[in-house]
């Protein structure tokens, strides 16, 4: 049998990693620590400190300067890119480099104090079962407690201080953001411009439409008569994206629920019934009707929706049925609302009772 010799370590060396390079290989272990100036020199360190704070202190400054162009300048303000005759939105370009500049001083400030600052020292851990023993887990504590009082922070006022201010100021913008997600729900998401007699036009044509315009199978888009001139008022599509429905007529013995009426007063006219044209899920329009299953299908997300059954999800990812609003005819035989919707319209919200 033979016999292994066990490997010298080379004179004056006590690194095992030296022994096991072969002559002429590189050489495995660490290289020898070179203290940084910030080590030795004290005026250097509180140099790099200042920095630091300066950095941070920075990232607060951009931050309310992004709240500030947020609150000040208008949406639709344009400026010109200096030494070019190009322009661009001011607002937008105002807020993206107030919070580019926020979020890029936290970060240079972090690195800046971890490599002159913090402690350089290479480390090694070797590899260890999954489950650490009870010492090693201890061990890890005292070492993190240690690595969190090498760091600094407790004896490094102006640093902790500043950071603190940067990190506590840094989520206004995202907060501040918020407002531009829509209004909060309340009236705005539960009304419609839908209300007591209502007269129900083509959308876009905006005629008038009576039951036997609608064949049994056919469906017809439309929209509350006064919708065009509500638009041009208030100059957006919000209302539009609310109230625009959908007519289609079934036989009546073909309906097997509806989401409200009684037998004396349906919320149907003569087969003819109306809902939203509104995706409950995230708000597509869908107008791609089944006529032998009565079926609504949306072309995002392919959410189902049983019009013979009070429009309730038979498919899909959408949670609640397509509200269904209730209808009649005027004087005149054109078909009009009986009220308004009886529940919100599109996407669920977290206000939905």
């Amino acid at each position: 049998m033979s016999e292994t010799s066990t490997p010298q370590l080379p004179e004056g060396s006590d690194d095992p990693g030296t022994a096991l390079a072969p002559q002429g290989a590189h050489d495995p272990s660490l290289p020898p620590h070179r203290p940084r100036r910030t080590d030795t020199d004290p005026r250097a360190a509180k140099r790099v400190e200042r920095q630091v704070a300066a950095m941070f202190l920075g990232s607060a400054l951009m931050t309310v300067l992004f709240v500030i162009a947020f609150v000040k300048i208008p949406v639709d303000a344009e400026t010109t890119i200096p030494f070019t005759t190009a322009t661009i939105n001011a607002s937008n370009a105002a807020l993206g480099l107030t919070f580019g500049l926020a979020i890029l001083l936290i970060g240079t400030g972090a690195i800046h104090w971890a490599k002159k600052l913090m402690p350089d020292q290479e480390v090694i851990q070797l590899r260890h079962p999954l489950r650490s023993t009870d010492e090693d887990r201890a061990a890890a504590v005292e070492a993190l407690q240690e690595g969190g009082e090498a760091s600094g922070l407790g004896e490094r006022k102006i640093i902790r201080r500043s950071l603190l201010l940067a990190m506590g100021l840094f989520p206004i913008p995202m907060i501040v953001m918020l407002r531009d997600l829509g209004p909060l729900p309340g009236n705005s998401l539960r009304e419609t411009l839908w209300h007591k007699g209502s007269r129900i036009v083509i959308d876009p044509t905006r005629s008038p439409i009576k039951p036997g315009d609608v064949p049994i199978g056919g469906i017809v888009s439309a929209m509350p008569a006064d919708l065009p001139e509500v638009q041009e008022v208030e100059g957006d599509l919000n209302e539009r994206a609310k109230s625009v429905i959908i007519l289609v007529r079934m036989s009546p013995e073909d309906i097997i629920s509806q989401q409200g009426g009684t037998p004396a007063e349906p919320w149907d006219y003569q087969g003819v019934m109306a809902f939203s044209k509104i995706c409950t899920h995230v708000g597509c329009p869908i107008n791609l009707y089944e006529q032998r299953t009565h079926h609504m299908l949306c072309p995002c997300h392919q959410s189902t929706f049983d019009l013979a059954d009070s429009a309730n999800v038979v498919f899909g990812p959408a949670a609640r049925r397509l509200p269904q609003l209730p209808i009649t005819v005027d004087a005149e035989g054109f078909l009009i609302a009986r009220d308004g919707f009886a529940e919100p319209v599109g996407p669920s919200f977290w206000e939905r009772g």
